[in-house]
């Protein structure tokens, strides 16, 4: 990467929540809009493993979000990552999560405040002001003096109930702390995101988009001082040129490229940028495709079967019986197949959503079922415990887990390739269903943070590759070396 100076220049401003639920997603999708109607290149970043919010960022600024999160890769990583965009946009605007000081532990490890730290980026504070006045005064304070070298430069208002309500909060914060107020957002009726069980709903629900961007834009224009917030980020300190690689994955070098299908629909559609970046850099071709069509596909040599709402789509999903044959062959046949989450519920005999049972792919012995709680949230440090395509027996690899369903009744006879140190998984701490080339659990990996995850799974497809092209009747089992 060329850089134009000595030094690196992004201007960047972290929108924090005191919980989650607080106001941030709906102002940081306003300022990436206006910034964007301004004429400027915005670069939305998520903290911590999130893919609704991150898909809405981009849309609101018409450019691709990455996620940032010390925990799920090193950080010489975030910060290669994120700085390797800098010569190329105008502002950052970084969504944190949940509370500003939440982590995984007491000391807050992994939190909004600790990526605000490493990134040496200014925070604005959503604050919701629900039934209070005054003391959100101290609550300011408290946040102002909590942790070192946290740069606290606004707050925003949110849920305020009149003018007499926002002028009270704001001549409290003013007269006892050093923190501006930035703006003071009203109460709103209604969403203009409406949320589901995992989050705010998929964008791909919504036919109406420019709408929803035109109501979140001109409800932070009206209420927000703009301005003052692109000044606070013009105002981040410069960084010294990062020489490390965004991406340190060893380029697969071949002329011929095997062909990764990655599902991407109504169905399935959580990937990380990074991860399919990293697949292309180890020398993949990539190419979409859909369960809900029964279109036949073209030559694949390597499947990605993502996260997302099955569920939604579960009738179509059982009714797509030609394509469930056609995978089942090709799993048979020892295609390399990695499936997270979503991806893994698709490959089970069966899914269970409101009393309701779905037929599912059948490739793996297991039926799931949706339930209305939780059944494994948070972050997952796995160690490789079985002989797979996709990392070394051994390897300690770090992701995150989300997820409403379970198996039901697993049988015996299942070999599984991850054990969890931290996280829930299938069962009992495990994750990650082997069968044939095939690795499908609920755990959710980040290149960054996954060896070579990438590298392996393109040798893997290049090995089931050469198989077809020498008319075997299957590629063998393929084990990572």
């Amino acid at each position: 990467m060329e850089h134009k100076t000595d030094k690196l220049i992004f201007p960047r401003i972290t929108l924090a929540g005191l919980k989650g639920g607080s106001g941030k997603t709906i102002v940081s999708l306003g300022l990436s809009r206006l910034f964007f109607q301004k004429g400027l290149k915005v670069k939305p970043f998520k903290k911590g493993p999130d893919y609704i919010d991150a898909k809405w960022l981009s849309l609101a600024a018409e450019n691709s979000a990455s996620n940032l999160d010390p925990f799920l890769f090193p950080v010489s990583k975030v910060q290669s990552l994120f700085w390797s965009f800098a010569n190329f946009h105008d502002i950052a605007v970084i969504e944190g999560n949940r509370g500003l000081f939440d982590g995984k532990d007491v000391h807050g490890s992994y939190s909004t405040a600790e990526l605000c730290r490493i990134l040496q980026a200014p925070v604005v504070l959503v604050i919701d002001c629900t039934k209070v006045t005054r003391t959100m005064a101290a609550v300011v304070l408290g946040c102002k003096l909590f942790e070192e070298d946290l740069n606290l430069a606004g707050v925003i208002l949110n849920q305020t109930a009149g003018q007499r309500h926002r002028t009270i909060i704001r001549n409290s914060i003013e007269q006892y702390t050093d923190v501006p107020v930035l703006g003071a957002l009203p109460k709103i009726r209604h969403n203009p995101i409406p949320e589901r069980h995992m989050g705010l709903i998929s964008d791909q629900e919504h036919a109406d988009l420019e709408d929803i961007f035109q109501s979140i834009s001109k409800l932070v224009e009206d209420n927000v001082d703009t301005d003052k917030v692109l000044e606070i980020a013009r105002h981040a300190p410069c960084a010294a040129p990062v020489h490390e690689e965004t991406n340190s994955l060893h380029k697969f070098h071949n002329h011929d490229k095997p062909t990764i299908g990655v599902v991407r629909d109504k169905a399935l559609w959580f990937y990380y940028e990074e991860n399919l970046e990293a697949l292309r850099q180890s020398g993949a071709g990539l190419i979409d495709l859909t369960l809900l069509d029964k279109k036949d596909w073209p030559e694949i040599h390597g499947l990605y079967l993502g996260g997302g709402f099955p569920e939604t789509m579960a009738q179509a999903l059982d009714e797509n019986t030609i394509l469930k044959k056609r995978l089942k062959i090709l799993s048979a046949r020892g295609l390399p197949i990695y499936a997270e989450c979503g991806g893994f519920m698709y490959l089970a005999e069966s899914l269970e959503y409101e009393d309701r049972c779905f037929s599912m792919a059948g490739i793996l012995p297991v039926r799931t079922k949706l339930f209305k709680k939780p059944q494994g949230h948070g972050y997952v440090q796995a160690r490789v415990a079985r002989k797979n395509p996709f990392y070394p027996v051994g390897e300690l690899i770090t992701g995150h887990e989300f997820h409403y369903s379970r198996c039901l009744e697993l049988p015996d006879n299942l070999s599984f390739c991850f054990e969890l140190d931290r996280g829930v998984g299938i069962a009992d701490g495990l994750d990650g269903i082997c069968y044939r080339n095939v690795l499908a659990g609920y755990t959710h990996i980040h290149a960054f943070g996954a060896g070579k995850w990438a590298e392996n799974f393109v040798k893997a497809a290049l090995i089931y590759k050469n198989s077809v092209l020498s008319n075997q009747e299957s590629c063998p089992d393929i084990h990572c070396q």
